[in-house]
This record gives C-alpha cells, sequence and structure tokens, in this order.
C-alpha cells in the first residue's frame, strides 16, 4: 500500500494538503496511534460498544427530527 502524490507546477503546498487528505481518508494515523500502546480486550471491547451506543444515539436522534419529535420535560413528544 502506497500513497503517491504529483506535485504540479512546483506548488509544494498543494501536493501537501493533497497527501495529508489522502492518509487521513486511509486511517493511517488513526491505526499508528491505536498500535502506539498496548490496549487490553477489554478496553477494545468497550470502546467499540461507547462508539455503537454514540452511532445508535445519533440516528434516532437524526430519526426523531425528521418525524417531528421533540424532548418535553425528558420525554419524547410529536409536534403537531
Amino acid at each position: 500500500m502506497s500513497i503517491t502524490v504529483d506535485v504540479r507546477n512546483g506548488n509544494l503546498e498543494k501536493a501537501l494538503r493533497i497527501m495529508k487528505r489522502k492518509v487521513m481518508k486511509e486511517g493511517l494515523i488513526k491505526t499508528l496511534r491505536d498500535k502506539q500502546y498496548y490496549s487490553k480486550p477489554s478496553e477494545k471491547r468497550r470502546e467499540k460498544n461507547k462508539a455503537k451506543k454514540k452511532m445508535l444515539y445519533q440516528l434516532s436522534k437524526k430519526n426523531d427530527e425528521m418525524l417531528g419529535i421533540v424532548l418535553v420535560k425528558g420525554r419524547k413528544v410529536k409536534r403537531i
């Protein structure tokens, strides 16, 4: 796996921006940070479950917004 970027017209700044974007899209920085230290399997599971909960919360919030449901005093109520 190699990432290549062409420098056109001597524009190094633009090439660096493109390279950073490609690296972020591939997720190389995240994997390097994850592998920098050892994490126990229980910690990995905990983080995975935390990410699932966050995703489900965001999806339900978006779905409620689409359906016109709002929170009133801690309860979900459909707008009229």
